[in-house]
């Protein structure tokens, strides 16, 4: 069967992905992505398929996997029962190379770490301390924001890489899996949200953009990126509006309906609610942090 391509949107301001899941059991299907991942078990147990490997998961389970490993975590039969209880849960981080900065990785001080993203290309597994160690930065991280959440990553990276003992790798060879037909499909979907934002953009439109009844590009959508599509163009088009505010002069009224919206108040409403604050105060902030660290 041919991995399925996965894609996690990156949140407003963010260079990589940090999640915490927590479902009924896993849903996601085998597949893979271009990012490298870190993942924690929190809770559930089941098997765990990576590459070519296949084994037992439990809580505290943790791993670095490289781009485009096919992988899957299957909980066991009673998770899928109607009456069940139990959770499933983990902390996931999805970033790439670029995550570090342009020319991070030409650092020679950033030596150790791309030796650490060639192992990666095998999955690593980690145990002992550094798994210890990881976890409790993996529980840290999902409250940081900014700089310090970087930090926060290079260091988990760094750990890893100094792990030695700890660290080993899960399959016998580097594996890769690639689905062109999916990779093709969403990324077609993807780029035409992006360059319709001002537009009305249907699921009608978007399913016959993907070639797809818009039934099964619902589902196809939800599968891949975990988010409903209506929900992705909402924060596709807040953020090309936080955007605008901080590059532009526009009037905020322009800036609406720039960005999709026909309705100024539906606009500040939920500009509001993704961003905390309003369209004008958030470019004000903005505007306030970047006099302040001229002045330092």
């Amino acid at each position: 069967m041919k991995p399925a391509l996965e894609h996690l949107p990156r949140e407003k301001d963010e260079s990589f992905v940090v999640k915490y899941f927590d479902y009924k059991y896993y849903p996601t299907p085998w597949h893979y992505h271009p990012e490298l991942e870190i993942v924690l078990v929190t809770e559930s147990t089941g098997k765990r398929f990576i590459g070519d490997h296949i084994s037992d998961f439990r809580p505290g389970n943790l791993a670095l996997l490289g781009p485009n490993i096919p992988h899957t975590y299957r909980n066991e039969d009673h998770y899928y029962e109607d009456q069940s209880t139990l959770r499933a849960k983990s902390i996931v981080i999805h970033f790439t190379e670029d995550s570090l900065g342009k020319d991070f990785l030409k650092l020679p001080e950033a030596t150790v770490i791309n030796r650490l993203f060639e192992q990666s290309t095998y999955g690593l597994e980690i145990k002992g301390r550094t798994n210890q160690k990881l976890s409790n930065k993996l529980v840290d991280i999902a409250d940081y924001t900014g700089l310090k959440k970087w930090i926060c990553l290079v260091e988990m990276l760094l750990e890893i890489a100094g792990g030695k003992k700890d660290v080993t790798r899960i399959t016998q060879s580097p594996y890769t899996g690639y689905n062109e037909k999916e990779s093709t499909r969403l990324c077609t979907v993807l780029n035409w949200v992006v360059a319709n934002l001002e537009n009305n953009i249907t699921l009608n439109d978007a399913a016959a953009t993907a070639q797809m009844n818009p039934n099964a590009f619902s589902r196809f959508f939800s599968m891949r990126t975990r988010k409903p599509f209506s929900e992705f163009v909402k924060e596709q088009r807040l953020q090309k509006a936080a955007r605008l505010l901080i590059e532009s002069e526009l009037p905020v009224t322009h800036i609406c309906f720039e960005c999709g919206y026909n309705n100024i108040s539906n606009f500040n409403r939920q500009f509001l609610d993704y961003y905390q604050m309003n369209p004008v105060k958030y470019k004000k902030e903005f505007l306030k942090k970047i006099d302040s660290n001229v002045a330092g």
